[in-house]
């Protein structure tokens, strides 16, 4: 089957996903999807959540006021999802470079995707899959989300992807003509399906189980 194909049988079988959706998105802002894609790293959602509401509390989720707290202070707001010395500097570099935009969504969002790629990629502890999914969740530029749950799925389909990340996206985007839609709604159903689907023995009794995918 082609990625087109498995894109359609995941959809028929777990239905819409709606993730960050206007007025069905779970996060208050697009500012609280950024803090929560930096905080989520190396954690889970609980945890984020404590320091989520901490951030909510003390800045309203406004970059600005992010800006004005010290570090010190910053530090024990997001201190419950873990590893706060880094990702302290990663809040820090995503609200001054919103800053030189006037922390302006809209003027951000009529950037190049390229460029906004390039520039979170630029900021201290943002790799590629974190600069992918703010590229589309946040700057609507739709791309190709490589992250664990769709390199597991792939290599059970008897499709395992190159190493490299950006090897592995080129050969996804060059077998699949998708749009801004259909991107979103493929990388929710990857991770919805991955965290229900997470051994061998859980896929052999899934919906794709007979399936074999080629790019």
């Amino acid at each position: 089957m082609t990625i087109a194909e498995l894109y359609q049988v995941m959809l028929t079988n777990m239905g819409p996903q709606h993730w960050l959706e206007p007025g069905i998105a779970p996060a208050e802002t697009p500012w609280e999807i950024l803090w929560g894609g930096v905080l989520v790293q190396n954690t889970n959602w609980r945890n984020v959540d404590y320091a989520l509401a901490n951030l909510k509390q003390a800045t309203q989720f406004e970059p600005q006021a992010l800006l004005q707290l010290s570090t010190a202070d910053l530090t024990t707001l997001v201190r419950p999802a873990g590893f706060y010395t880094r990702k302290v500097p990663t809040l820090q570099g995503l609200a001054q470079w919103a800053g030189r935009y006037q922390f302006d969504l809209a003027t951000l969002r009529q950037l190049p995707a390229a460029q906004v790629r390039r520039e979170l990629k630029a900021l201290p502890g943002i790799g590629d899959e974190t600069a992918d999914y703010f590229s589309m969740y946040v700057f609507d530029n739709p791309t190709i989300i490589v992250d664990t749950y769709l390199r597991r799925l792939f290599a059970w389909l008897g499709q395992a992807l190159p190493r490299p990340y950006l090897k592995a996206q080129t050969e996804i985007m060059a077998a699949w003509d998708y749009d801004f839609a259909t991107a979103r709604e493929w990388h929710a159903l990857i991770v919805e399906f991955g965290k229900q689907v997470k051994t061998p023995a859980d896929f052999a009794n899934s919906f794709l189980s007979t399936q074999h995918l080629a790019l």
